[in-house]
């Protein structure tokens, strides 16, 4: 976990794991038969150096799952707010917009996103943030447990769609989808890379 917790503006307190899960982290799950998905590190790549990606909603569950029965833990997905304070000292200012008429929003967003090298890279090649968090303003986009509905009302958590991911933008991806280039959708360019961060409300 990082160096120190995150104090909430409602004064909550949460602990947020410094670096995202790595590919060495994820494969120990599946050889112990809690994750069905086993990644291969690309060569020349350390598996203990490299974020776990192309992952699902429902993968990302099933390590939630493996790794609280096993530590006896209680780690869970940020929710988006929870992650964009946490990254808040470390996400790039958002531009201003080129254009000033509502009709060209799209524009704008589409000219003066993906700032973020979209490369995978290993663990640590981003920023810190002051409570010692690596890499949210990385080329990974880590899955929230936030719903989204696309009409603002309450949904039975168990029939969900889509959830917030959160990087350089938010976005909006259908639980099944691992590859973001093919489903999903976002003010700009789509997400580079789907992975998670563990947090907790409790000291690990």
């Amino acid at each position: 976990m990082a160096e120190n917790p995150i104090i909430l503006p409602g004064g909550q307190t949460l602990y947020l794991q410094k670096y995202e899960v790595t590919v060495a982290e994820w494969n120990a799950c599946h050889a112990d038969g809690g994750c069905d998905l086993q990644l291969r590190a690309a060569q020349g790549r350390q598996e203990h150096d490299l974020p776990a990606t192309g992952l699902s909603y429902v993968d990302v569950q099933q390590y939630l799952a493996w790794i609280n029965n096993r530590t006896n833990g209680s780690f869970r997905l940020p929710t988006i707010t929870e992650w964009n304070y946490a990254a808040r000292d470390v996400m790039p200012e958002k531009p201003d917009p080129l254009f000033t008429d509502p009709s060209l929003t799209w524009a704008s967003a589409y000219l003066v996103e993906n700032t973020t090298p979209r490369a995978l890279k290993t663990k640590g090649q981003f920023s810190t943030s002051a409570e010692g968090v690596v890499d949210l303003d990385g080329s990974v986009w880590e899955w929230t447990q936030d719903c989204y509905t696309g009409q603002g009302e309450a949904l039975d958590e168990e029939k969900c769609p889509a959830y917030y991911v959160a990087g350089e933008h938010e976005a909006v991806i259908p639980f099944l989808v691992r590859d973001p280039a093919r489903g999903g959708c976002a003010v700009g360019s789509p997400p580079a890379h789907l992975g998670l961060r563990l947090v907790s409300d409790k000291p690990v």
